[in-house]
């Protein structure tokens, strides 16, 4: 597939493949392949977008999703536990301000 590119930019963008409609006619059994390895592909009309060549949904199990974006590249599996985030503390209860208005009201003053 000689005239198959790689859209440039970055992110997503930088792995959609892009074809002319003549090269996707010529070509289509390659780019349905390259659609199964889990790639995008843009066909394009005189440098404009047309149509998007998208793998199709699958009922494939969470598992097997999660290992084709791998191999896409689109995720990286983490390699451990999450570290523990440190909580906010809470400060115990204070005698402060709100207390003495509630004993205030108590004591009907």
């Amino acid at each position: 597939m000689a005239g198959l590119s790689v859209a440039g930019g970055s992110g997503y963008s930088e792995r959609v493949k892009t074809a002319t409609i003549t090269e996707a006619r010529d070509e289509l059994s390659a780019l349905i392949e390259l659609v199964r390895e889990g790639e995008t592909v843009v066909i394009t009309d005189e440098g404009r977008p047309v149509a998007q060549l998208v793998p199709a949904l699958s009922t494939d199990d969470d598992e097997a999703r999660l290992e084709r974006l791998v191999r896409a590249g689109v995720i990286k599996r983490g390699t451990g536990r999450m570290p523990a985030i440190p909580l906010l503390n809470r400060p115990a209860r204070s005698s402060g301000v709100l207390d003495a208005l509630i004993e205030e009201r108590r004591e009907g003053r």
